[in-house]
């Protein structure tokens, strides 16, 4: 991980733009992904209770977290502090995006993240609610544009607002 560490450190000293941020750190992991052995066989089974994440590494400007799930675990909908480039390493990442319309949210679009896929994203615009529907444990590898350590978490929010149909066009 010591080579994605530096890759992304280097990513980050250019300051580009937060979503052109992302998506080079998705360059790299897509070069470099480690593998589920980054984790213990403990780790990799996850929990009955919900999705288990674990932050690997932090510093000033960014983490790495891995995320386990089992079949059928979800977050709420959220959205989150920093930008974010991710890489599906098992299970099926299903993710279902929103848009904020004040007193209400539209889903705007859904996305199966199978094992390999990698993607950014960066605020305003990222609220969305992921889901593991597969029938094997899912492990996904983060990083986030924040020190995770001092934060506590990459959530910036989570939305408890109706979910409407979006109008016809």
């Amino acid at each position: 991980m010591d080579k994605l560490i530096r890759g992304i450190r280097a990513v980050v000293a250019e300051r580009l733009d937060p979503r052109h941020t992302a998506f080079a750190v998705a360059d790299l992991l897509r070069a470099d992904m480690p593998g589920p052995d980054l984790l213990t066989p403990e780790e990799r089974r996850g929990r009955p209770d919900g999705y288990v994440s674990t932050v690997r590494h932090a510093e000033k400007d960014f983490s790495i977290v891995t995320v386990v799930w089992r079949p059928g675990h979800e977050t709420v909908i959220h959205d989150h502090v920093a930008w974010c480039a991710f890489g599906v390493l098992s299970g099926n990442e299903h993710e279902t995006l929103y848009r904020d319309m004040g007193d209400h949210l539209v889903e705007i679009g859904r996305a199966d993240n199978p094992p390999g896929d990698v993607s950014g994203f960066a605020p305003p615009g990222d609220i969305h609610k992921v889901r593991n529907t597969s029938d094997e444990v899912g492990i996904s590898f983060h990083v986030y544009g924040a020190d995770l350590s001092a934060v506590g978490t990459s959530v910036r929010r989570v939305y408890d607002l109706p979910v409407l149909a979006p109008s016809p066009a």
